[in-house]
Formats: structure tokens, sequence, C-alpha cells
């Protein structure tokens, strides 16, 4: 696990807080991993629920932020995706696989753009937040419990 030592003190420094904005930052295109925040936050002694709280909470809104920035800027996001490997692979299964490819928008690397993917091409919302949102959850649960 290797953060950022800025990072470390920003999350030891305002707990909880901290952890519900990296979280929000991560689901985001910027190449961070929530789940080792998380871990991070745990070994630092973090309380676990309010912890996995904090984290499901501002990820599933990064995620949804995500959406709607692909869903109110649309296609002309295509070519920036297109740019990175990643990008292509969230575009190629958004387009074959519609709200089937959204069990993806947990894994690392492509899971992210997935869910600007999912905004582009106007996937129901409701159905994006009860997959998206799920799936990250149980993932950090699944940290969390490895952990404790």
């Amino acid at each position: 696990m290797d953060l950022s030592p800025w990072l470390l003190d920003f999350i030891n420094n305002y707990g909880i807080i901290a952890l519900f904005f990296t979280s929000f930052i991560a689901a985001t295109i910027v190449p961070a991993s929530s789940s080792a925040i998380l871990l991070a936050a745990l070994a630092a002694g973090a309380p676990p629920i309010p912890a996995l709280i904090a984290c499901s909470i501002g990820n599933s809104l990064g995620c949804a932020a995500n959406y709607w920035i692909g869903r109110l800027i649309g296609r002309p996001l295509i070519p920036k995706l297109r740019k990175s490997k990643n990008g292509r692979k969230a575009i190629r299964y958004v387009r074959k696989y519609g709200t089937y490819s959204l069990f993806l928008a947990w894994a690392p690397f492509v899971g992210d753009p997935i869910t600007i993917a999912a905004g582009i091409f106007r996937i129901n919302f409701f159905k994006f937040s009860i997959i998206v949102y799920s799936f990250r959850i149980v993932g950090y649960i699944i940290v969390a419990a490895f952990f404790v």
C-alpha cells in the first residue's frame, strides 16, 4: 500500500471527512485506489464502520458525478475516453452490453471510465445507482472484512 505521505497526513488529520473526500476523488478518473485509502485508514486506527460508510458514500457520489458529467457533456467526451486503453474498453463494453456493463464498474482501471460512458450512452440512472453502488459497497465490505 503505497500512498503518498500528504494523503496519509490528510487522512490522519481529518479522519472520516478525509475518507469521504478521497473516496469521492478516487471514483473519478484521478488515478487513486479508494480500497487502498480505506485500508490505510483502517491500519491507522480508523473505526471500521464509520470508515466503511464514509468511503461508500464518497465513492458512490463520485460515481454519480462521473455519470452526470458523461450525461451532461455527452459525446464530446468520447474522444477523450478513446485516448486511453481503459477508456476504449469502457466505451466498447457500454455499447455492447449496455446496463450489464455496469457489473464491471467496480473493477480497477476500467470501472471509472465505465461510469462516465454510462452517462454518455444514457443508461438509466436508477439501474446505474443500484448496480454500481451495490458493487462498490460490497467491495469495501470485503476489503474491510479481510483487514479487521
